[in-house]
């Protein structure tokens, strides 16, 4: 048996190639769901990380460093596998989606920090003496600009927290690399797992040329 009929055997690619779509748009979904969650919940951890009370504060610290140290794998498996024994049962689905949001969260929370503190002080003093509230301020003034500091890495983000959905597999979801595992399988033919990293690098690659073309737009902004 040559290379091609071992690795890039069509027949078997045709076959089990629907099996293989299912699994891109249910993977797709996760990841979609768990970035825009994650850029939600990483605006709100990085407000109340700069401007919260002591006790407040300090609890979205230790939310952020423990989830940034935990990897995704180990807290995955508690959600889906560990839960269950205090009567919290979530789908795998679900659980996919809380372990990448709640990890993705404390990694955007110090991004939008970072943007947000690299806004000069001088704009938040002058927005306060023309009597902007502290709402306003942040709305009209701050945060527009932080959002296009953080693009490319949020971008960078986003593409790291796709990947990681390949990682909900471990608790039986039909995702992606588990409708090429089990194709794999069934065929004895590692083709659908070729055909699966195919249809990763379509997905993502596109993704990773935006981060280029996003931060180019920026240091040619800086340069000016």
């Amino acid at each position: 048996m040559d290379i091609v009929d071992t690795f890039f055997n069509v027949g078997v690619l045709v076959r089990y190639f629907p099996l293989l779509l299912e699994g891109l748009w249910r993977t797709i979904a996760l990841g979609a769901l768990s970035i825009v969650l994650g850029l939600i919940g990483g605006l709100v951890l990085a407000m109340l990380r700069l401007y919260g009370g002591r006790v407040l504060r300090f609890l979205v610290v230790a939310y952020i460093d423990i989830f940034r140290a935990l990897p995704v794998l180990v807290w995955l498996v508690i959600v889906y596998y560990a839960l269950p024994f205090v009567g919290i049962r979530l789908s795998a689905f679900a659980s996919a989606t809380t372990a990448l949001t709640m990890i993705s969260s404390a990694y955007t929370a110090e991004i939008y920090r970072a943007g947000i503190q690299a806004i000069p002080r001088g704009q938040f003093e002058a927005a306060q003496s023309i009597g902007l509230s502290q709402w306003d301020l942040m709305r009209d003034v701050v945060l527009p600009q932080a959002f296009r500091i953080v693009i490319p890495p949020l971008t960078n983000n986003s593409i790291n927290v796709m990947k990681d959905t390949a990682l909900a597999s471990v608790v039986a979801l039909p995702d992606l690399l588990k409708q090429a595992t089990q194709a794999q399988a069934l065929a004895a033919n590692p083709t659908p797992l070729i055909g699966a990293a195919i249809l990763y690098l379509l997905l993502l690659l596109p993704l990773v040329r935006l981060v280029a073309v996003f931060e180019a737009r920026y240091a040619a902004k800086g340069a000016r």
